[in-house]
Order: C-alpha cells, then sequence, then structure tokens
C-alpha cells in the first residue's frame, strides 16, 4: 500500500472511530468521559484521548500509539490503553477494540457467585456468534498494570472479556465488528439481568456446537 493510500486509509478510519463513538454515546451505552475505542493501523494503533466524551471526538486528536506504546501523534491517550495493547498482543486478527461502562454489563460485572470461566449464559444464539464463552477478570483498581497481565491470560482464546466491578473490553476484526459485538453482549447483560428470578432454558452443548460448526467459531 502506498503511503498516500495508508493515509487516506487512517483518515477514514479516524472518521469512523467519531462515527461510532457519537452512536454509542448518544444511545446510552457510554456516559460523561467513560469508555475508549482503538484500531489498528499500518504503523501503529489509534486511540481516543483520557478524558474525552465518545460523543464528541476529535478526529484530528485521537491518539496515534506504536506497538511498544510510545505516542506518535494527537492527544494524550486513554489511561486504559494498556487493556487495549495486551488484548492486541494476543489476538493478532484483532483490528479494533471497544471498552464501555455500559449499564447492564457493568451492572453484571457486580454481581456476586459469577462463574469466572463463563459470566453470562449462552441465552441467545447471537451472543455465542458475537462473543462466545465470556471470562470474568477479577477486580483490579482503574490504571493496575496487573489488569494487562489477567487480559493477557485469557485474550488469547477469548474475543472479551468482563472486568469485575468496572465492564467489558471487546476485540473483533474491524471497528464494526468489535462494536456490534459490544452491543450484543449489553443486550444479552440486560436480557441475563430481566430474567433473574425466571427460570431460563440456555442454548445447550449441541446447540451451541452447531453454531460453531456452521460460522467457524472459535473458542
Amino acid at each position: 500500500m502506498s503511503a498516500i493510500a495508508a493515509h487516506a486509509g487512517e483518515n477514514r478510519l479516524r472518521e469512523r472511530i467519531v462515527d461510532l463513538g457519537r452512536s454509542l454515546f448518544a444511545r446510552g451505552l457510554t456516559a460523561g468521559s467513560s469508555g475508549n475505542l482503538s484500531a489498528r493501523v499500518d504503523d501503529g494503533w489509534l486511540l481516543t484521548p483520557t478524558n474525552a466524551c465518545l460523543g464528541e471526538l476529535d478526529p484530528a486528536r485521537l491518539a496515534k500509539l506504536d506497538w511498544q506504546g510510545r505516542q506518535l501523534a494527537g492527544d494524550a491517550p486513554s489511561k486504559e490503553a494498556f487493556l487495549h495493547r495486551a488484548m492486541y498482543e494476543e489476538r493478532h486478527a484483532a483490528g479494533a477494540i471497544v471498552h464501555l461502562h455500559a449499564t447492564h454489563a457493568a451492572a453484571v460485572s457486580c454481581v456476586a457467585g459469577l462463574d469466572h470461566d463463563d459470566c453470562l449464559p449462552p441465552l441467545t444464539a447471537y451472543f455465542v456468534m458475537k462473543i462466545g464463552r465470556l471470562p470474568l477478570i477479577p477486580y483490579h483498581r482503574p490504571g493496575d498494570p496487573a489488569l494487562a497481565d489477567a487480559i493477557r491470560g485469557l485474550a488469547g482464546k477469548h474475543s472479551a472479556v468482563l472486568l469485575a466491578n468496572h465492564g467489558p473490553v471487546v476485540s473483533g476484526n474491524t471497528l464494526e465488528a468489535a462494536v456490534y459485538a459490544i452491543e450484543e453482549l449489553e443486550e444479552t447483560a440486560k436480557l441475563f439481568l430481566l430474567l433473574r428470578n425466571t427460570p431460563v432454558k440456555p442454548l445447550n452443548t449441541q446447540q451451541i456446537a452447531e453454531l460453531k460448526s456452521a460460522f467457524r467459531l472459535d473458542f
């Protein structure tokens, strides 16, 4: 790819980050300055700035970093940059990562007694297709570097994780795929909470196996 084409592609991606950030904010999937989006480019990766509202991003001010974590351009990156970098390092096919404090997923992250290996049941086929199994990472304070190590221990096998008392981190091959997956996770979290006092019938092992085969899922 020529330098001109790469530059044009990066500019389009910057605009798409802004568009999707605005959409997530407008629909109440993030609030205030919470949440962050990132995406790979040819010579590094883009990340929303620290203390930035996803509804008011400026494409020219997105942080750009190299794979050693050094900032190349833009405003100061999100303080949770290490979460994204850890997942990229384990998931080489990931083109983008989304981290939100969406209400229902964050609420599930505070529930006692969750299965740390798979903290949301397979209530719908689309949750299985877009998320698969969702492990819970034990609580770490915001900015704790140990959280990156915890993510590395799981990200190789899982495209998404739920941070206890915090929220989800979801990767995708593209920015759109990551956004759609985290939206599906939020809807499943909502269903899980709505059905807490109701007997439920999640998808069974055979049904999940059929989905894995039909859609070539790798979890």
